[in-house]
């Protein structure tokens, strides 16, 4: 977290370069990199940090508040990487993570949501498709994409080298342009069975505990983090902007309206945290016990998240009202506020989870349903 606390000033400066460039810079990208953040993930006995899931949100906040699209790839970046270590086996760890300690191992993005096909072959498999959203690929020497088996319907996880697939250079968007979230094909592109796993697994061959939340729920630690910093550097901006502003005439900060309106956007940020620390400070210790989250624990997960989410999507607005036409103008207000809502839309944090939270939590879904990524599947009658 120091050597963070290092490369900060760093991050933030070159953000608006990244976004120029529409990729983070060479200066952020290696920052990043010899930070050694991006093994936060990997599991401790490969060589890595293996953070908790508390952990990883913090650290995840900490690289967003810098910048919120160096948080966006990191985040994706180390959670590929680190998850890859721990659902496959050993002979796949020897060829992608030889020497994690000494920093040499396979850093991977890639896209889990939208499936391509495979189909099986001799040793493996074959997989074509064109998938979306490759957040922080310029950090990564392989690519992570789901695609469903033909034979059996299964929704599998690929794990290939970068230059096996055609990268599209189609990321035109309002906010995170630095990210370089685009698009990347493939076609009958062989995979061996070893650097394969089921997309829903929770059974890690490394690691420990945390493992066994699965890649939705990673994903999920990953997005809590990022949108916690992005709130964080938000009001930040507007308390520095107000200081500026205070005691000039007719100043809008300088009424009890706007001292409500910021105490307001505090708590809510505020609120919002301690919830997603309960919530993960509850779901640790079931892990701990050698437990698999209820679902229960896993509805409440999810709709943290989303409360996560939009709690700071308000906080975002407030400010962008106060900060008033200082929030038009480039720097890193109007930067991070068109970043906030370009982060809102993922799916993680979409109205569908959303409703299936509530039927789970108003006890109109059946005892027996069970999250299975972003879905509440019921047995079938």
């Amino acid at each position: 977290m120091r050597r963070l606390d290092d490369v900060h000033d760093l991050l933030d400066s070159t953000a608006d370069e990244s976004e120029r460039l529409g990729d983070l810079t060479d200066a952020a990208a290696r920052a990043l990199r010899d930070s050694g953040a991006l093994k936060i993930s990997v599991p401790r006995e490969l060589g890595g940090y293996e953070f908790s899931p508390r952990q990883a949100i913090d650290t995840i906040a900490r690289v967003s508040h810098a910048d919120a699209s160096a948080g966006w790839s990191f985040m994706a970046v180390q959670m590929v990487t680190g998850t890859t270590a721990a659902y496959l086996g050993a002979e796949a760890v020897r060829d992608l993570y030889p020497d994690v300690a000494g920093d040499r191992y396979a850093t991977i993005a890639g896209q889990g949501t939208k499936m391509g096909t495979a189909t099986r072959v001799e040793g493996g498999y074959r997989i074509s498709g064109r998938w979306h959203f490759a957040s922080g690929i310029s950090l990564a020497s392989h690519i992570h994409t789901a695609a469903f088996c033909e034979e059996t319907g299964e929704a599998l996880v690929f794990t290939l080298p970068k230059d096996r697939v055609t990268l599209i250079d189609n990321w035109d968007v309002m906010g995170l342009r630095a990210t370089r979230s685009i698009d990347y094909t493939c076609e009958d592109v062989f995979v061996p069975q070893t650097h394969v796993y089921p997309v829903a697994t929770t059974h890690a061959h490394h690691g420990g505990a945390a493992y066994r939340i699965g890649l939705a729920n990673m994903a999920g630690v990953c997005h809590t983090g990022w949108a916690l910093g992005v709130g964080r550097r938000m009001l930040d901006e507007l308390k520095a902007l107000v200081a500026s502003k205070s005691g000039t005439p007719n100043a809008s900060v300088d009424t009890h309206q706007f001292y409500a309106e910021y105490a307001e956007a505090e708590s809510r940020l505020r609120a919002a945290r301690s919830w997603a620390m309960e919530v993960w400070a509850d779901n640790e210790a079931t892990l701990d016990r050698g437990e698999h989250l209820s679902t229960e624990q896993e509805t409440l997960t999810r709709l943290m998240l989303n409360n996560t989410t939009w709690s700071v999507q308000a906080v975002g607005q407030m400010v962008h009202k106060w900060a008033a036409t200082a929030a038009l103008r480039r720097g890193p207000l109007q930067r991070f506020f068109r970043d906030l809502h370009s982060g809102t839309q993922h799916v993680t944090s979409g109205p569908v989870v959303l409703q299936n939270c509530g039927k789970w939590l108003s006890g109109l879904a059946a005892p027996e349903a069970r999250w299975v990524f972003l879905d509440l599947q019921e047995p079938r009658s």
